[in-house]
C-alpha cells in the first residue's frame, strides 16, 4: 500500500512537471501591426482645437501665425510652432522652411517634400491653431472693443457684429474705417436698411472700424 501511494506521488508530480514545461514552451501570441498605409484614428485629434473656418487652400499663413504640425508615427516632428518675423518655422532635420505666404496645403506639401529626404512616405498635417497675422480692430461705442483676427473674409456688417452690438449713445451713423491713412465713411442705419450697400466692405488686415458716441 505504501510503495502504491509512494507511486501515485511521484506520478502527479512528473505530470504536474510536464504540463508546466509545455505552458512555458508555447510562444506568446505575436502583438497585432497595423496596417501599413492606413492611418490611425487619432491622426489629427491634437489638431481639434484649430481656428474654425480657415480654409486651407486659400488662407495665407503670415508672421505669428501659430501651426499644428503632425507627422504620423513621427512624434519628434509633431509640434505646435510660431511662424517668426521672418516668415519661417524651424523643424528638427529640414531646419528652416518658409511658411509665410503658403496656404497650409501649400506648406504640407512643402513639408512633405522635405521630409522625404529622411522619412519613408511621410504623411503630415498642418493646421492653424491660432491666427495672429490678420486683424482688424474696433473701438468706440461698442460693447465688445478690441483686435479680432481677419480669418475669412469679413464686411464692416459683419465685423460690427462680432463685435457685441453698439452703447447706447453709439452714432451709427458716422462710423469709420481707418486704413493706411484713409477715412472710409460707414453708415450703419443705412446699410441695415439696404441702402448705400457699397458702404459695407471687405475688411484688411490693420482696419480700424471705429464708432463714436
Amino acid at each position: 500500500m505504501y510503495r502504491y501511494s509512494l507511486f501515485v506521488l511521484c506520478l502527479s508530480v512528473c505530470l504536474g512537471t510536464l504540463a508546466n514545461a509545455q505552458q512555458s514552451s508555447t510562444p506568446a501570441p505575436a502583438a497585432e501591426k497595423p496596417v501599413e498605409g492606413t492611418a490611425p484614428a487619432k491622426l489629427g485629434d491634437d489638431l481639434k482645437n484649430s481656428v474654425a473656418g480657415v480654409d486651407p487652400k486659400s488662407f495665407q499663413i503670415g508672421a505669428e501665425d501659430i501651426l499644428g504640425i503632425q507627422v504620423w508615427r513621427e512624434p519628434d516632428f509633431s509640434r505646435q510652432v510660431m511662424v517668426r518675423p521672418d516668415g519661417k518655422i524651424t523643424l528638427p532635420l529640414i531646419n528652416e522652411v518658409q511658411a509665410a505666404g503658403l496656404t497650409p496645403d501649400q506648406l504640407t506639401a512643402s513639408l512633405t517634400q522635405n521630409l522625404s529626404k529622411f522619412l519613408n512616405n511621410p504623411q503630415v498635417i498642418v493646421s492653424v491653431m491660432q491666427v495672429n497675422s490678420k486683424k482688424y480692430y474696433i473701438t468706440g461705442g461698442v460693447l465688445k472693443p478690441g483686435s479680432f483676427p481677419l480669418v475669412v473674409p469679413t464686411r464692416v456688417l459683419e465685423a460690427l457684429s462680432a463685435s457685441g452690438g453698439f452703447r447706447d449713445f453709439a452714432n451709427t451713423k458716422k462710423i469709420v474705417i481707418l486704413r493706411k491713412g484713409q477715412r472710409l465713411k460707414f453708415n450703419w442705419k443705412e446699410v441695415t436698411k439696404g441702402k448705400n450697400t457699397e458702404q459695407n466692405i471687405y475688411l484688411e488686415n490693420g482696419d480700424y472700424i471705429i464708432v463714436p458716441e
